[in-house]
């Protein structure tokens, strides 16, 4: 199926046609409810703590999660105190829920426990996003709130927003779900703080972002291994993300001698035979949000290659004095100071 939707969504296939009627229907209803929001029929709920939204304007993977862990490890570098909020995509949560470095995948979701197990930062998931982050507020010391996509989430106010776009594949065909990849129409763009480009060529005022690898790491374990020594060893990779064929394209710039690759639905949930079968003969690498839903039954020749976003440091000052602003508002206004 995913296969058929990128087909639609980034190759000109021509079935979108078929499907325009059903993207006009779903343009009205989130017009509607912008509307209802924009008109204040509906409330967005303002926070005591500086919101940063960091989400996409299209469906599928373009870099949220490392840039979530970028903006967790910039904050921390200067004196804030960061917790995260997140949907917990594909997983049933009643009510709310915190999450835990001992948590599987699939209780909380792939990218909070990917999150949580890279940073132990204070996170919480759960279907309402501002519940998550009451939540987040009351059980923990923060004094920001980093909410993993939601830029569609209206009903919590947010400061500053961030939209991350695929460098590569950017808006596709440039139609609405379900004909196209959008969320919303180009147009929200000219709302957005900052967008940052994963992997390509910057546009306008764009920031440029990229994905540095680091070194492979055992997925049953925290081992990694010298880069340099898999150059020539023959190895299986997969992928069950929103672009596995950038993950594929990642190895082979890093020259690592891929004999096999097999692409996943993004979020699936992996059987421990058939990822065994695939590591019969040769190694298996995934990809870090792979890793935490094998982390249980991982063999010890499957490897996941971890990377971190690198953003420019005009960008960090922009984004933190922005962020200083935001936090002066925020205690006038604690203090009657409007």
């Amino acid at each position: 199926m995913q296969a058929l939707v990128n087909k639609i969504w980034y190759q000109g296939h021509p079935a979108k046609w078929l499907l325009m009627p059903l993207s006009w229907l779903f343009g009205l209803i989130t017009w509607l409810r912008r509307l209802g929001f924009s008109l204040g029929i509906k409330q967005a709920e303002t926070l005591p703590v500086p919101v940063i939204v960091a989400g996409n304007i299209t469906a599928g993977g373009s870099g949220k999660t490392p840039t979530v862990i970028y903006l967790i490890d910039l904050l921390r570098q200067h004196g804030y105190k960061p917790g995260v909020i997140s949907r917990g995509y594909g997983v049933k949560i009643n009510g709310v829920k915190s999450v835990n470095l001992t948590d599987k995948a699939v209780d909380v979701g792939d990218e909070p426990a990917m999150i949580v197990a890279r940073t132990n930062v204070p996170m919480v998931v759960g279907a309402k996003r501002i519940d998550a982050a009451q939540k987040l507020l009351s059980d923990f010391d923060v004094d920001v709130i980093i909410s993993d996509d939601g830029l569609q989430h209206y009903a919590l106010a947010r400061d500053i927003e961030l939209a991350i776009v695929d460098g590569q594949r950017r808006y596709g065909n440039e139609c609405l779900i379900p004909a196209g990849p959008l969320r919303e129409g180009i147009w929200r763009l000219n709302t957005i703080d900052w967008v940052i480009n994963n992997g390509g060529s910057a546009q306008n005022d764009e920031v440029a972002m990229q994905l540095a690898p680091c070194s492979l790491t055992r997925v049953d374990s925290a081992a990694s291994s010298n880069t340099s020594s898999w150059q020539s060893e023959p190895a299986v990779a997969m992928a069950g993300i929103g672009n596995p064929q950038r993950f594929f394209d990642s190895l082979s710039a890093l020259e690592y001698d891929i004999v096999q690759t097999h692409e996943f639905e993004d979020h699936q949930a992996f059987d421990k035979q058939a990822l065994a079968q695939l590591s019969e003969e040769n190694p298996l690498i995934m990809t870090e949000k792979d890793a935490v839903k094998c982390r249980d039954f991982a063999q010890q020749n499957w490897w996941y290659l971890p990377v971190n976003a690198k953003l420019n440091k005009s960008f960090d000052q922009a984004f933190l004095n922005r962020l200083e602003q935001v936090v002066k508002v925020k205690q006038g206004n604690l203090h009657g100071v409007r």
